[in-house]
């Protein structure tokens, strides 16, 4: 990584998903030892504790009646906008959610710290869901699902969102892990040139020839990226602790390959660990296995890993 610092922010926002928990996440990946994992490996922690729920921001009601919880997400947007951009003047900032509404404001921030630096920001979306709505095109209207739209600058958020001091280009986003693509995303993803790397994709190549390729150009470009790991990335047989399930996920070892791949990259500037929903759970294994997937990130090797018993 970039630097021995790692600076842990919990965002504990629920209200862009369609049930409630993920605001027990940022407790949950502490618990499982997450702090202890990154200590372990060297890198010294900045614990920024829980980020509080700011009050909503009044808003005109929107013309899609899908939409909910508009004023609350609005408010939560720009107060991690602002803690995410402090986060990453120093060390890597590891973002604890919480529900993916949340990478709204944290690609917002690093894209506005990356600016600044006169670097490019680019974005790997581990995901099974695109996130590329906009708040037109939304048929449940939870908010997770439009933060990737936002942060490249689609239309149908002015007036609503903040606005943006920095815009990732779509051309720098990969998105790895996709099966399941609502038809409005669909049909602006490619238009857009966001690099779409579904399970076909992986199944037929495997990730290590895709994502080398992503890095590759962002080291090019000398870019500093930004990873968003949603837990619904991970096949449900590993990982049940997610609202959004679907089948047919990446199993232990790819998504493991893919976190030893950043780090041996160096180039991974700030991650969001997002939508771990506890009261989904089965004994914490979920919350264990991201913490796991972090140390990977951070310079675990496959012959440091422990044995655990789960009798």
């Amino acid at each position: 990584m970039v630097s021995n610092d790692c600076v842990i922010l919990g965002i504990p926002v629920q209200d862009g998903a369609g049930r409630m928990g993920c605001d027990m996440g940022p407790s949950a990946l502490r618990t499982a030892g997450l702090i202890t994992a990154i200590t372990e490996l060297g890198h010294r922690v900045i614990d920024l504790g829980n980020l509080t729920a700011p009050m909503p921001r009044p808003q005109p009601p929107h013309g899609n009646n899908a939409v909910h919880h508009l004023p609350e997400i609005t408010a939560w947007i720009e107060a991690i906008g602002a803690a995410s951009y402090a986060a990453g003047a120093s060390g890597l900032p590891i973002f604890l959610g919480g529900d993916h509404s949340l990478s709204s404001g944290t690609v917002a921030g690093m894209a506005r710290r990356a600016a600044e630096r006169g670097r490019a920001l680019f974005v790997l979306w581990l995901d099974a869901h695109p996130d590329f709505h906009t708040l037109d095109t939304t048929t449940s209207g939870n908010l997770h699902g439009v933060p990737l739209a936002y942060a490249t600058g689609q239309g149908g958020f002015a007036g609503h969102f903040p606005q943006l001091d920095a815009i990732v280009s779509p051309t720098r986003v990969m998105v790895m892990g996709l099966r399941s693509v609502d038809p409005a995303e669909r049909a602006a993803l490619l238009p857009a040139g966001v690099i779409v790397h579904d399970m076909r994709m992986i199944d037929e190549h495997g990730v290590a020839p895709l994502l080398s390729r992503f890095l590759d150009r962002v080291a090019a470009e000398d870019g500093m990226l930004h990873v968003s790991f949603d837990v619904d990335f991970l096949d449900p047989a590993i990982a049940p602790a997610v609202g959004t399930t679907v089948p047919g996920g990446a199993t232990f070892r790819e998504a493991h390959l893919v976190m030893e791949m950043l780090h041996d990259s160096g180039l991974v500037t700030s991650l969001d660990l997002v939508e771990l929903n506890p009261f989904l759970d089965e004994r914490g294994r979920t919350a264990t296995l991201l913490v796991d997937l972090a140390a990977s990130l951070l310079g675990r090797r496959v012959m440091d890993r422990p044995t655990r018993s789960f009798s």
